[in-house]
């Protein structure tokens, strides 16, 4: 299954957001560290779910991180978050 359909599937699973954009960025750091050819290395992840009101923004962030797991975080080189209620 590629990273970005798990991705989406494990957010979704935790937090049923009602908005999760998941784009991969990989292309755009061609040439740079931890780049993969193929893609699937560096994401960045736009969610909006109702289980993050009242979070810290670390605590959000370790939510996310919990929910993908570290099987899935050790595959991927950067994660970008943009996270709110």
């Amino acid at each position: 299954m590629p990273v970005t359909q798990e991705i989406t599937d494990r957010l979704n699973e935790a937090f049923a957001p009602t908005l999760l954009e998941v784009i991969d960025d990989s292309e755009s750091h061609r040439g740079h560290s931890g780049y993969m050819e193929g893609g699937e290395s560096h994401f960045n992840i736009t969610i909006r779910a109702p289980a993050f009101a009242g979070q810290s923004r670390v605590a959000r962030h370790r939510a996310v991180h919990a929910a993908l797991g570290p099987d899935l975080l050790g595959r991927i080189h950067a994660l970008a978050l943009d996270i709110g209620a």
